[in-house]
Formats: C-alpha cells, sequence, structure tokens
C-alpha cells in the first residue's frame, strides 16, 4: 500500500473513531451531559470538520495531479467558517 493511501485510510479510521465517540456522547442525550463532556463533544465535532476537510484536500489535489502530502491540517476558525 502506498504512503498516500495509507495516510488516507489513517484519515478514515480516525473518522470512524471520532464518528463513535460523538454518537455515544450523544446517546447519553445533551440534557445529562456534564460540561466536560458537552466541552468533548463540540472537540470531537472540530476535529471531525478539520480530518473530512484534510480528506478533502488530498482527493482534490489528487484529482488535479497535485502532490497530496502538501496537504495540511487547517485551523479550526478556518475550518469551522466553512459554509455547509
Amino acid at each position: 500500500m502506498s504512503d498516500e493511501k495509507r495516510a488516507e485510510k489513517d484519515i478514515l479510521s480516525r473518522i470512524t473513531e471520532l464518528i463513535g465517540e460523538e454518537k455515544a456522547l450523544r446517546e447519553q442525550s445533551e440534557h445529562r451531559l456534564t460540561p466536560d463532556e458537552r466541552s468533548r463533544m463540540r472537540s470531537v465535532a472540530t476535529e471531525l470538520d478539520q480530518c473530512w476537510d484534510l480528506l478533502r484536500q488530498r482527493r482534490a489535489q489528487g484529482e488535479y495531479g497535485e502532490e497530496a502530502p502538501e496537504a495540511r491540517v487547517r485551523p479550526a476558525s478556518e475550518v469551522e467558517g466553512y459554509w455547509q
């Protein structure tokens, strides 16, 4: 497996882990979450956004013949400002 494919697989694995954690937190019901759990929920959502952004960057660069290693994790302030 190439380094690029391995890196993409690692990103997808992290996304899967974060989705699982987010789901577990949501199942506890937000009304019963502690302040620390609510904070963690926000952190998980931010990290998920960053992972998806990184994956999109890598795929777009690959599609246009650019080197995927140039993709980088963007700051939360940048990723969180995107329109959906």
